[in-house]
């Protein structure tokens, strides 16, 4: 159910505190100008669904605040989520562009601040301004990348340890590092975390268990920490892999 968003008149985009991060990153004074005259800010809880798959591409969103799951759905229910989306990442634009229905579903998972733009104001604006329009295109190009990747684990890494592992390395890369050590939040239940690496919950459940018996990774809460991130890598690293293997951790696949 969709959860009536809280308007804000927010920063403008030439302040805003993503403006040197994603889609804003490289705009123009002129570019940012013509982008807060037809912006819309709102602010949304925990476990709000900004658009949904099979929906209309009525308008782009840049998210300002906060992080969101962007997900899809298999006729039979099962979920895949494909990226959580950080500051600065613009949502709904591959549908925008293509004036096709949404091709996901995206759920925020804190409270979070959104711009709105009005779908054909927004194609205007990257009509007339370059800038805009490489910016786009650079979005586009990363989000294919991620997805490229999270294909590349989940089809090509053959067990869960393997993928659960890849998964927390990538997550913990932008985190606080202490030498070998990384730690940082991971907002996503358990249940997510397994629609992120094609793995039931359980599956999750019981290699986490193993993982932190093993001193590999450990949560405190939503606080993910790794020990070592070497020790874990190798879980990746086809050299070295058997020494981790699924058997020895007694960890169905």
């Amino acid at each position: 159910m969709r959860t009536k968003p809280g308007s804000e008149n927010g920063e403008n985009c030439q302040t805003c505190s993503v403006r040197d991060q994603g889609f804003f990153r490289n705009l123009s004074g002129a570019t940012l100008k013509a982008l807060d005259a037809i912006r819309f800010t709102t602010t949304y809880p925990e476990g709000a669904i900004l658009f949904a798959e099979g929906e209309a591409a009525r308008c782009v969103m840049v998210l300002t605040r906060g992080c969101a799951k962007v997900s899809m759905m298999s006729r039979e229910g099962r979920i895949l989520i494909l990226r959580v989306a950080q500051p600065g990442e613009v949502l709904g634009l591959t549908s925008a562009i293509s004036n096709t229905p949404c091709q996901t579903s995206v759920e925020t998972l804190e409270r979070s601040q959104v711009n709105f733009y009005q779908r054909k104001e927004f194609l205007r604006i990257l009509v007339e301004h370059g800038d805009a329009s490489l910016a786009a295109a650079e979005q586009l190009s990363r989000c294919y990348a991620m997805v490229c990747e999270q294909a590349r684990s989940i089809g090509l890494f053959r067990s869960v340890p393997e993928r659960l592992a890849r998964f927390l390395l990538a997550w913990t890369a932008g985190g606080v590092q202490t030498g070998q050590s990384s730690r940082t939040v991971l907002p996503l239940s358990q249940e997510e975390i397994g629609q992120m690496i094609g793995a039931s919950r359980e599956t999750v459940t019981r290699t986490l268990g193993t993982f932190r018996d093993r001193h590999l990774a450990s949560f405190k809460g939503t606080m993910l920490t790794i020990p070592d991130r070497s020790v874990l890598a190798r879980l990746v690293n086809p050299e070295s892999r058997d020494r981790f293997s699924c058997a020895a951790m007694n960890v169905s696949l």
